[in-house]
């Protein structure tokens, strides 16, 4: 299961400079162990165009990877990667003001996973609060996921004419109706045996 990290595991902020600004949703440990018990890699996959812009480096987001690691823990949920797309191409940044093949839409931070993980990209899901993610959801070959937190009902209303697997309210939300049907062997996820 790729997972968007601001909208979708924790509250968004907007660009999020400070440690101390970071705020996890309230079900979100619960609903990332209930993944993790299901056997499903949770992976993390998130635009930070912050860094191209100036306005917080590499290490903040690791450090605040980390950060959401250690948090996860104290309640026995763990994200198994985080992969980020530092660049942006209106950035200011040298070498982080360009184009890209790993900002979403584009598949790159999916296709490293993948490759990192030994993952089945076909098996998959990608839940997020953007339209950006149920369209890299699509270009991977993916099943895509919207959920209303973060700007998830904005974008429902700016975008009537799109459509998701589902647009559900939370990553909760999103969780229960994946193990359901990974459960009832739904065949939206055809045949696949080990979806993440």
């Amino acid at each position: 299961m790729f997972l968007d990290r601001d909208g979708t595991l924790i509250e968004d902020v907007g660009y999020l400079d400070a440690i101390e600004r970071l705020v996890l949703f309230p079900w979100t440990v619960d609903t990332v162990r209930a993944l993790n018990r299901a056997g499903l890699p949770v992976v993390v996959i998130t635009n930070q165009s912050g860094v191209a812009r100036g306005y917080f480096t590499e290490q903040f987001v690791d450090d605040t990877h980390r950060e959401i690691a250690a948090r996860l823990a104290a309640g026995g949920a763990r994200i198994d990667a985080y992969y980020h797309c530092p660049h942006h191409p209106d950035g200011h940044v040298s070498p982080y003001a360009r184009d890209c093949d790993c900002r979403k839409p584009a598949c790159g931070l999916i296709d490293r996973a993948a490759r990192d993980l030994n993952l089945d990209v076909s098996r998959s899901f990608v839940v997020g609060d953007k339209w950006i993610d149920v369209g890299l959801a699509r270009a991977a070959g993916a099943h895509g996921i919207l959920v209303r937190t973060g700007t998830g009902a904005a974008e429902i209303r700016r975008r009537p004419d799109l459509t998701a697997d589902a647009i559900v309210d939370n990553l909760a939300a999103a969780a229960s109706w994946i193990l359901e049907r990974l459960r009832s062997g739904d065949r939206v996820i055809g045949d696949r045996r080990s979806p993440i």
